[in-house]
């Protein structure tokens, strides 16, 4: 019998891929064979990325499994790949356990799922594998997922998650805030959208009592009351590259390392880092206005413009702008995100709030410029500009539409209050001393291996 054996299955986005291939890259190190499963579509992304073969490892074996979309539809449309996806994938899942067992020397052990793939859980106990659960999000999400029950029986929401009314809540008094109507799955897609991410939240709830650990990309002293109100969440972030002197895998694009270089040419601490994730798209005219308001700060900028980041157009760029920006600022299609943030030129981070790049950014004292699109980024954004208090948000014009001049005027705010600075240093101090050996987040790690390999 060789060393334990981990099955890994991320739910198939981008923010979920990149945190659990971090975990299994800290796993490889304690000496564990990982076989981490993308689906066909997502592994692709993944391999095609890879600038190395060793970029993962070794004793990482990436393998994949049909998502039940065809080729053509739109995986961003996460209704539809949650309801065909889940009907298809547990099969696969099961049929791929069974191959490896039954050709492999070292047969899986344990599989770690994503939260959201609660089926996996199912799978693997209905095999008598043992099972953990890990959370790529803030643990107030999850808390608030575990709270869903209650939110019914208190009217706060209806059977299908609608919000009866908008309107402020606290799951515990030393939460964060939260609006109901930006709970995560009532401003994810269309009504149908929200009932089916709603329905899977229920049925995650249910699937999870089959897990016997439950970790998460985060530290007690960044959300101490979520962890006092659900102590069964154990975490064990921040999970950084950086923190075993490696390089960070998973994501869907290729890497433009050049900007590093030219990061390199930049003073320091004068740099805004634009980066949406992978999921935000905009319209040509907020498009526009971004662009614009990057120009107007009269300030360096590092911008990652995804192929994909401007709906219906391929030119969204406004008249002459990258010639007038050639000497100011930089595009990339893609960039080494955790890379970048530790540069010591990044002034300030103007992002989406997704929770990777949140934890990222953190853990590197970086303040923030927020710009929320979905799902549980607004919850991130109120984390960063009111609790923590390392960043500002912008506020729309009546169109809906940030304006050029809101962009440049909230920089300006960022840059001219050392506060923000200071607070981010802290931040960073507090995030990291987890991860320390001796650290609550260490610990947990320590005690999660120890009981991997009981």
């Amino acid at each position: 019998m060789g060393n334990p054996h981990i099955l890994v299955i991320p739910y198939p986005a981008q923010g979920h891929v990149i945190p659990l291939l971090e975990l299994s890259q800290h796993l490889v190190k304690h000496g564990f064979k990982i076989t981490f499963v993308n689906t066909e579509f997502n592994h692709k992304r993944v391999t095609n990325a890879l600038t190395k073969k060793d970029d993962v490892g070794d004793h990482i074996h990436l393998v994949s499994i049909p998502d039940g979309l065809e080729a053509w539809e739109d995986r961003n449309d996460l209704g539809k790949l949650t309801e065909v996806g889940f009907r298809i994938m547990p099969k696969k899942l099961e049929e791929l356990i069974e191959e490896i067992n039954g050709s492999d020397d070292d047969n899986i052990t344990c599989v770690i799922a994503d939260e959201s793939m609660g089926w996996a859980l199912e799978v693997a106990e209905k095999m008598g594998i043992q099972r953990a659960v890990f959370w790529p999000a803030s643990a107030t999400l999850l808390a608030l997922f575990f709270s869903v029950q209650k939110l019914i029986d208190d009217g706060i929401v209806d059977n299908n998650g609608t919000p009866t009314k908008h309107q402020m809540i606290k799951l515990s008094e030393t939460m964060p805030a939260m609006n109901t109507a930006q709970f995560v799955w009532a401003c994810i897609g269309d009504l149908s959208t929200q009932k089916i991410v709603f329905d899977v939240i229920l049925r995650n709830n249910k699937a999870l009592l089959l897990a016997e650990w439950v970790i998460c990309n985060s530290s007690y002293d960044l959300e101490p009351g979520t962890f006092t109100l659900a102590p069964e969440i154990l975490p064990i972030g921040p999970l950084l590259a950086s923190s075993r002197l490696g390089k960070s895998a998973g994501y869907f694009w290729p890497e433009d390392s050049t900007c590093l270089q030219w990061l390199d040419q930049q003073p320091p601490c004068s740099v805004i880092y634009v980066a949406f994730g992978s999921f935000t798209v905009f319209d040509k005219t907020q498009f526009q206005e971004l662009a614009l308001g990057l120009e107007l700060s009269n300030r360096p900028f590092l911008w990652v413009v995804r192929p994909d980041i401007t709906s219906g157009t391929n030119d969204a760029y406004p008249e002459g702008f990258q010639e007038r920006v050639s000497s100011q600022g930089l595009m990339v299609g893609w960039a080494p995100q955790q890379m970048v943030l530790s540069h010591p030129s990044i002034a300030c981070f103007l992002s989406h709030c997704g929770w990777n790049s949140t934890m990222e950014g953190v853990s590197n004292g970086v303040p923030f410029l927020c710009w929320p699109y979905f799902a549980d980024q607004f919850l991130n954004k109120t984390y960063i500009c009111d609790i923590w208090k390392v960043g500002l948000g912008f506020d729309p014009a009546e169109n809906g539409i940030i304006m050029r001049e809101e962009i440049r005027n909230k920089m300006e705010l960022l840059f001219g209050e050392s506060e923000f600075k200071a607070r981010a240093l802290n931040l960073k101090e507090m995030a990291m001393n987890g991860v320390q050996e001796g650290g609550c987040s260490s610990k947990n790690f320590k005690n999660f291996i120890e009981w991997i390999k009981a």
